[in-house]
């Protein structure tokens, strides 16, 4: 049971270090400080722009402003701030051990000098340093009155017991966080209490203490419906699809885990308004100084105007240049005019084919709703519960077909606008495996069709986790898709001495004739047919996972034979 929470309790375990010192500005009583010391040294100019920046968040500023102070002035207390602005600072870029070189530089007369020390812990706990993360949170507990520093002592007793925790010493980390729960539910911080009952749900859940633990992880879920942090709502959804999973209930477990999905999505989907609200900004930035450009070379221009008569020949010569340098500019620009009305036609085409293809596959499966609904009201006049049965499970294929089409065609859009973010790192394959497995147990089971999971433990690759998820699935869909009831699908690996691994996806299904699988490897191929002219689909999952594969350096092949299976054969960079 243990491995199978491995990837929940990292989950948990990484967050809380940083619950309160996100919220380090909210520090009224090191701002009201910091804001009378910045009117006390009035005269220190560099010092009052590194304060500046800090209270704006703008890092890089700060440290840049920070150290200009440090060399102009010998001042001990400014410089114990502006250490404590750059460990800060250091900190918020995910430069942990820069941040810690700074903090250790402030001295001991400094008056936040035990948020130094929390800081301090902070940081080696993000460096998985646990046992010094341990000694500075220590000295942080020493404190006799924690609230003159404007931290609050709940956190700093759930950091330790997280530390001991990583330690496996169960017994300090379970004291620590519940003296942690005892104030924060007076408290009453929600977004903090939902991290906490994770935490000590872990706990119990490492130790084999599951009626323990279950019930943290039940009120962690509850809580997270009344914050709108999509992070938080997506852990504990997550959360609770794992203990289902573990105690054998997979339909619950579904049911939390497309929860979990729907707020990943929403959490991406933030990220990338974000990102695009940044993009924009800078474009806007960017024509603003295109304006000024053009009205310097406007401005130019009439200077040369009002030359006199004495630069009459090189003003004609000049203008001689300039008008062949606008003819080449004007030659230059229609060409690339050209190029671009021909790369938006072939998108616009591509896009209307597109947009054919899915609102055919779209409207045939609304009417194919409509139509088992019809018969789902008769069969339910009539009490003929086989037939109603039946059309239900006919009615969730199709719902799941239409959402499967949508759910490719918006990563599809993704992938084209390049908005869709890749971040590779070492990838268990064993356990990715698993869980498309569990997503998918349902369409198995009502096919009756076998899963072999027959990829080696060992097997790490580097690549991006969510595009793989989206590769796999796609696969496997098809797999179930086109397979027979009583079959088997194989999902196994082969051992190779190259820098990838190979595994390969078979089924048993009605298998493609060589010219199929030749037409499903092009590029810009969108549909997929059969040689008695059947569409398939939309071809438009095969696609997203080839350019999905191709931006995870990996390859693709296909081996097929009409009526006996298919094997789709994958191959990805080996962890390093």
């Amino acid at each position: 049971m243990a491995k199978s929470i491995l990837i929940l309790v990292i989950l948990y375990l990484m967050i809380p270090s940083l619950l309160f010192s996100q919220r380090l500005l909210e520090n009224d009583i090191f701002v009201k400080t910091l804001e009378k010391k910045t009117k006390e040294f009035s005269t220190e100019y560099n010092f009052k722009k590194a304060q500046s920046f800090f209270i704006k968040k703008n890092w890089d500023s700060t440290l840049v402003n920070s150290m200009k102070q440090l060399h102009s002035s010998n001042n001990k207390e400014l410089a114990d701030y502006c250490h404590y602005f750059r460990g800060s600072s250091f900190r918020e870029k995910k430069l942990f051990k820069e941040a810690i070189t700074e903090l250790n530089l402030v001295s001991k007369n400094f008056e936040f000098y035990p948020l130094s020390n929390k800081d301090l812990g902070e940081n080696f706990l993000e460096l998985k340093e646990f046992k010094k993360a341990i000694y500075y949170f220590k000295e942080v507990e020493k404190i006799p009155i924690p609230n003159q520093q404007g931290y609050k002592i709940s956190i700093i007793y759930q950091n330790l017991g997280i530390c001991y925790l990583h330690l496996k010493q169960f017994p300090e980390a379970e004291a620590y966080l519940l003296k942690s729960l005892q104030l924060q539910e007076k408290e009453n911080d929600t977004g903090s209490l939902i991290f906490l009952y994770g935490s000590i749900a872990t706990l119990y859940y490492d130790q084999y203490k599951d009626a323990q633990a279950i019930p943290y992880f039940e009120k962690g879920y509850i809580l997270s419906k009344k914050v709108k942090d999509f992070d938080k709502k997506h852990l504990a959804s997550f959360n609770m699809a794992v203990v289902e999973e573990n105690r054998g209930n997979f339909k619950k477990a579904l049911v939390y885990r497309k929860e979990s999905e729907q707020w990943q999505d929403s959490l991406n989907n933030q990220n990338k308004v974000w990102a695009l609200a940044d993009y924009e900004k800078k474009y806007a930035v960017a024509q603003k100084q295109k304006q000024i450009s053009v009205l310097k070379i406007e401005n130019e221009l009439k200077n040369t105007q009002r030359n006199t008569m004495f630069f009459s020949t090189i003003g004609l010569l000049l203008l001689l240049t300039g008008g062949v340098y606008v003819y080449g500019q004007k030659v230059k620009n229609a060409k690339i005019i050209l190029s671009q009305k021909e790369k938006l036609d072939e998108l616009n085409a591509t896009k209307d084919q597109l947009f054919s293809i899915v609102s055919h596959d779209l409207r045939s499966s609304v009417n194919a709703l409509k139509t088992s609904n019809t018969k789902l009201t008769s069969s339910l006049e009539s009490k003929n519960y086989d037939e109603l049965d039946k059309l239900l499970h006919q009615n969730s294929a199709i719902a799941n077909g239409a959402y499967s089409l949508l759910d490719n065609l918006l990563h599809w859009a993704l992938l084209q606008t390049q908005q869709l973010y890749f971040h590779k790192d070492s990838v268990h394959l064993f356990s990715i495996v698993q869980q498309i497995e569990y997503s998918y147990k349902p369409l198995l089971l009502e096919k009756t069709i076998a899963f072999e999971n027959e990829v080696s433990k060992n097997c790490f690759i580097f690549v991006d986790l969510d595009s793989l998820k989206i590769i796999l699935r796609n696969l496997l869909d098809n797999a179930i898709k086109f397979s027979p009831e009583n079959s088997k699908i194989r999902f196994y690996s082969l051992d190779t001495p190259s820098e990838f691994h190979q595994f390969i996806i078979e089924d048993q299904g009605i298998g493609m004739r060589p010219e199929t699988i030749a037409e499903l490897l092009q590029d810009n191929e969108l549909l997929a047919k059969k040689s008695n002219s059947e569409i398939i689909g939309t071809g438009l999952g095969m696609q997203l996972c080839k350019q999905m594969i191709k931006k995870n350096s990996g390859t693709l092949a296909i081996e097929s034979e009409l009526n006996k299976g298919t094997k789709m054969i994958l191959s990805f960079p080996k962890t390093i």
